[in-house]
């Protein structure tokens, strides 16, 4: 076996066994049925011109992508109602809103799972933290490892509503200010506070907001780069600030395996570049303002470097 055969082998073996660690369940691309009858772009335009005529700018409104897990129009929603306050974000949207761009990453292929993962390890941290705030105050001591060890099943997506209550981890600025308060936030050693887990998932979405500005971005030359290309761009300027040396490499073999640019026509329901912009564009403002709000909580109070 020559010196390349050897080496492709050698990274199949290491895909697989990294898939293996960070993906759990399986993938269902469902090719077929996505773009029967559906135009997407139609609508989008349709109530453009709508809110124009009213002289509203209004909520972007779609229709399920037949045949898909990820739901771009879920996403959007979510986005938006967790900017429904100014200056602030509201938690229980924001994490369903995470929940979704989980199912994106996921549908992305099974090394994506390495982040995709983490993240889902993330949201389930706040939601419990939201959760066990209801117990008497005592029990929400400054020793949050214990705290996360338990009630682990809501750690599933979509399992715990924050949305239904209104204390401490109601939103962005409640949170900081209440973990401020109580002591649960330290600037010199990691815990799992919820700030110090918010600024995690912080970084994250800019990481796939600049992948999605990208996609969505109209090359002069006429040649659009590939997925795989943009994405691991992207991630190179972002999270691979933050990750080991070990990450990092994992994460380049990740994007290896990423998907042809039609298929993420498929995943959201359009035909064409033009389409898929004018969509992509729509997520990476409803992202923006979601990460700009956050991103400003996290700096007024010192956090944006949490060990």
């Amino acid at each position: 076996m020559g010196v390349k055969s050897k080496a492709a082998a050698a990274i199949v073996v290491l895909l697989l066994f990294l898939g293996s660690l960070w993906l759990q369940g399986s993938l269902d691309y469902h090719w077929d049925s996505c773009l029967k009858g559906y135009n997407q772009l139609n609508k989008l335009n349709q109530l453009s011109n709508s809110s124009r005529t009213n002289g509203a700018e209004g909520a972007l409104v779609l229709d399920a992508c037949p045949g898909q897990t990820f739901q771009v129009s879920k996403l959007l929603s979510q986005l938006q109602a967790a900017s429904t306050y100014p200056s602030d974000v509201l938690l229980q949207p924001y994490l369903s809103s995470w929940d979704e761009l989980v199912k994106f990453m996921e549908a992305l292929g099974p090394m994506v799972g390495l982040i995709s993962q983490e993240i889902e390890t993330k949201t389930s941290i706040i939601r419990q933290l939201a959760l066990l705030e209801k117990e008497p105050e005592g029990e929400l001591g400054p020793d949050l490892n214990s705290i996360i060890s338990v009630n682990t099943e809501f750690g599933t997506k979509n399992t715990l509503e924050v949305s239904h209550h209104t204390g401490g981890y109601h939103s962005v600025r409640s949170m900081i200010s209440m973990e401020l308060k109580r002591g649960l936030v330290d600037f010199h050693h990691q815990t799992d506070s919820g700030c110090r887990t918010l600024l995690r998932l912080h970084r994250a979405l800019l990481w796939l907001k600049l992948f999605l500005e990208k996609l969505a971005e109209n090359p002069e030359t006429g040649r659009h780069r590939s997925p795989s290309e943009l994405c691991r761009e992207a991630y190179q300027s972002t999270l691979a600030n933050h990750h080991t040396w070990f990450v990092r490499r994992a994460a380049e073999l990740a994007f290896i395996a990423m998907p042809e640019r039609s298929f993420f026509f498929r995943l959201v329901c359009v035909q064409n570049q033009e389409q898929f912009s004018s969509l992509l564009n729509r997520v990476v403002e409803a992202i923006g303002g979601v990460y700009d709000r956050t991103q400003e909580a996290l700096e007024e109070n010192g956090m944006l470097d949490l060990p």
